[in-house]
Parts: C-alpha cells; sequence; structure tokens
C-alpha cells in the first residue's frame, strides 16, 4: 500500500483501525489507498475559512453555549465547535476535522467526506453518511465571524444567500446545487455565461452510504445517471475551475473511486437473537426481497425502479428535476456524452417516475432512512404511523431497540421563537420535501412478524 506522507499513513491506518473496529473493511489495494489519501490532502475546491475564523466561530452562538464556550480552553471551544457542526476530529489532530483538508496556512477546505463520513453511536465507519452535518448553520456563522473580521466571502459564504444548503442538520440541498452548478457549463464544461433559474424546486436530501456503490450500476435516488469517476466530480463545478482541470484531475478521482467501491458494509455488533433473525428472514424473502435483493454467499440485488404511486414516499425529489436536466448531466462530460447511459440502459429513467430500491446491507448504521432522512429508526420504517411529526436527534445516540437514532419525539416544533441553528435540529415532516409518508408495505405484518423482520435487518 503507497500513502503519500505521514498524515496520509497516519489517517489510513485510523480508518482502518475504524472499519476492524466496526465489523468493516475494505481492499487495501494501491488505488484504493491512494484515493482516500486524495480525499485527506486534495483541496479540489477553494477554501471555506480559515482557522482564525473557525477559532472565533463560538461568539456567534447562543446562549448559554456561547458562556461556556467562553469560560473554556482554546481546545475545548474547538471541540464544541466540531459537535455543534456535525464535523469528526481528525484523530492525529483533534483541532482539525477529519472532512475538511487543511493545509499548511491553516485554511479549511470542504471535501467529500463532509457529507459522507459520519458516525453511530460514537463510532466512525468509513462511508457513513454523516447525519450531523450542519453545512448551512457553519456556513451562516463563517459569514458572521468573516464580516466582523473584514474578511472575503467564499464560494459558499456567497452561493448559500442564492440557494438554501440545508433545512435539517444532517441533510443537504445537494441535487440543486448540481443542477444550478451544470447551468453555467456546456456539455464540455466550458463556463458559459446564463441568467440563474428562479424555478428551482429546492429539497433536502440525505446521502446514501457508499458501500451500496459497488452493487449499483446507476447513481441517485432515482437511479438515471450511470456509474462512474466522472459523476463524482460534478460538485466541482465552481468558476475557479475550468475544463481543463477536470481532465487534469480524472485520473485521482478513478481512484477515489476505486477506495468508495472497495468499502464494504459494516456488520452488527449488538446484541442479536439468531432464531427471532432466522425467522425474519422468511419474512424478508416473502415480502421485501423481491425490491431490495437477497442476501449472503449467493445474493442478488435487482436494482428495481418502483413506480412513485406504488412505493408512496416524498415525491418533491422526483419532481424537482425534468427530463431534460437529467439528460443534460448524462449527455455532458461526466456521462462520456451519453454513452454510459446507453450502455446502462438509463434512458428511459430520464423522464421521472419513481425510485430506485436500495441495496440493504448494513442498514443497521445508515439511519435516518428514507431518500430524504424522515424516517429515523427501521422499528418507524415498519410502523408508519407511529411515525414522527417531529423530531430531533442526539448528537451521538444510538437506539439498538428500535435500531436507529436515539431521538426526542413531538407532535410540534417547542414554542416560541427558535433560532435557525436550533430549528435545523428539529426533523419536521410536514414541511415540503420532507414528508415520512409511504413505503408502507409492512402494514400486512403482524408484531411479531415485524420484530423478526426487523432482528433479520441488523445482520445484513
Amino acid at each position: 500500500m503507497k500513502i503519500r506522507g505521514r498524515r496520509g499513513i497516519a489517517m489510513m491506518l485510523v480508518i482502518m483501525t475504524a472499519a476492524a473496529a466496526a465489523g468493516s473493511a475494505f481492499a487495501e489495494t494501491a488505488p484504493a489507498a491512494r484515493g482516500f489519501d486524495h480525499l485527506r490532502q486534495r483541496a479540489y475546491l477553494p477554501s471555506d475559512f480559515d482557522q482564525e475564523v473557525f477559532d472565533e466561530l463560538w461568539t456567534t452562538w447562543e446562549e448559554p453555549l456561547k458562556s461556556q464556550a467562553e469560560g473554556a480552553s482554546l481546545a475545548e471551544r474547538r471541540r464544541m465547535a466540531m459537535e455543534r457542526y456535525g464535523l469528526l476530529p481528525d484523530p492525529e489532530d483533534p483541532a482539525r476535522s477529519l472532512q475538511y483538508v487543511v493545509d499548511e496556512a491553516g485554511r479549511w477546505t470542504m471535501s467529500c467526506l463532509a457529507c459522507h463520513q459520519g458516525q453511530v453511536g460514537g463510532r466512525m465507519i468509513p462511508g457513513l453518511p454523516n447525519s450531523n452535518y450542519a453545512l448551512e448553520t457553519l456556513t451562516e456563522e463563517v459569514r458572521a465571524v468573516k464580516v466582523r473580521q473584514r474578511k472575503a466571502f467564499g464560494h459558499m459564504d456567497l452561493g448559500s444567500l442564492l440557494l438554501p444548503l440545508g433545512t435539517t442538520v444532517g441533510t443537504t440541498n445537494a441535487v440543486i446545487f448540481g443542477v444550478a452548478l451544470m447551468r453555467h457549463r456546456d456539455a464540455e464544461l466550458n463556463i458559459i455565461q446564463m441568467p440563474p433559474r428562479f424555478d428551482l424546486v429546492h429539497h433536502d436530501m440525505d446521502a446514501p452510504p457508499w458501500w451500496h456503490y459497488s452493487k449499483r450500476k446507476s447513481l441517485y435516488i432515482d437511479g438515471f445517471a450511470a456509474q462512474g469517476h466522472r459523476p463524482l466530480m460534478q460538485f466541482l463545478l465552481v468558476k475557479e475551475n475550468g475544463p481543463e482541470r477536470f481532465r487534469e484531475w480524472e485520473d485521482e478521482f478513478r481512484e477515489i473511486e476505486a477506495w468508495i467501491a472497495a468499502l464494504e458494509p459494516p456488520a452488527w455488533s449488538g446484541p442479536l437473537d439468531h432464531t427471532l433473525a432466522a425467522a425474519g428472514e422468511a419474512v424478508f424473502v416473502n415480502h421485501c426481497a423481491e425490491c431490495h435483493g437477497s442476501y449472503g454467499g449467493d445474493g442478488h440485488y435487482p436494482e428495481r425502479l418502483v413506480p412513485i404511486e406504488a412505493v408512496g414516499t416524498d415525491r418533491v425529489r422526483l419532481d424537482s428535476l425534468s427530463a431534460a436536466d437529467r439528460r443534460a448531466l448524462n449527455d455532458s462530460w461526466f456521462g462520456h456524452s451519453g454513452a454510459d447511459a446507453e450502455a446502462d440502459g438509463l434512458r428511459d429513467r430520464e423522464a421521472p417516475r419513481g425510485y430506485v430500491a436500495p441495496p440493504l446491507d448494513g442498514i443497521w448504521a445508515s439511519a435516518p432512512y428514507f431518500h430524504n432522512g424522515s424516517v429515523p429508526t427501521l422499528w418507524h420504517v415498519l410502523n408508519p404511523a407511529a411515525r414522527p411529526t417531529v423530531w430531533r436527534r442526539t448528537p451521538t445516540g444510538y437506539d439498538e431497540a428500535r435500531v436507529g437514532l436515539e431521538v426526542e419525539e413531538r407532535a410540534d416544533l417547542p414554542e416560541g421563537r427558535l433560532r435557525p441553528a436550533e430549528r435545523r435540529r428539529y426533523f419536521d415532516t410536514r414541511r415540503p420535501g420532507k414528508s415520512a409518508a409511504g413505503h408502507d408495505f409492512a402494514d400486512v405484518l403482524d408484531d411479531d412478524q415485524k420484530q423478526a423482520l426487523l432482528e433479520y435487518l441488523k445482520t445484513l
């Protein structure tokens, strides 16, 4: 395994150790190892802020947190900031984040790991979605500090004035980021002058687990784009990156893709009733396998697209992209001018139809559930009538009984005016694009079957 630099070696060892502890691993191939090193070391975007800004973020916080930070040491303030924004400290240097590239000058630059490297129950798992990421809150508070320090705004500071970044902690408006960025490029990624679009339907999405990547041939919940290293580069379309940068970085993203494709799902490490799980497997085969596939040595994943009328989950994501939007991505450099979609038979998915039933490997770790992150536990997936209207998670709590996030369930938001940062900690399923309805297939099961199925899902 070849890793560049002491820091890269240390971080790869940390990830491998964490993966082994969680029952997850990845192939130690040289390209995969280099791909991880690229994510940790290479700044593909302009920096978001510097260390001086990060160390002053506490001055924007609400009470009593602000006073607590004021009386704390610098190291404790940094830890508090990491927790507030859903960042994981770099195990080699806790003052820095695992999900941002921090250079020698102290400039912080977001990497793909900001959304795609999370924790469950306090344990870091490679490729796990970051369900604690508070991107909108972080950007708002960075902007406020920059004003005070008289520092120039970056692309995130300015972009967030036009596009919402994420209305709930753990989810982002990533789909519309991509549409907005592609608006100002031709098929070969040359920058073109275009007026902004005012018809965009903003909505939040929950990032998928990266260990599912190797099982699928398509990308995204509606499965319209082909897998490949080029689509992974879509979010680099800032004006500072001309088309030549994408050609220059293409080999590095082949290696990044190799690292993603080598990730394996984490194994459940909690208590398990094997007899009950065996009964649950029979329930799964009869009621779930047709869409979500089979598991084990001879398992098969069908990558089935389920019509929206059948699955019944929130359709804002489906309707937010037109067939023309989907086709533009497929016909661009990212899709090899349409060749990838043609080869994989994905052209018929450019017209909105439904959602792809995802693989369920490692599903115990990837809460919250549904494409918009609206359902906090697997128990709630199996009990649609009991899904909370409003919920708020604890920072690292895990609910082993219900298999998912440890949450406070509410019928409504707290009374009184909430600051934006506090409001984003509550997931309100009544808001557009955030519905927890649908996928009520488990209603045909009795309570014993549901409990057995829940136990079986821990084993995947």
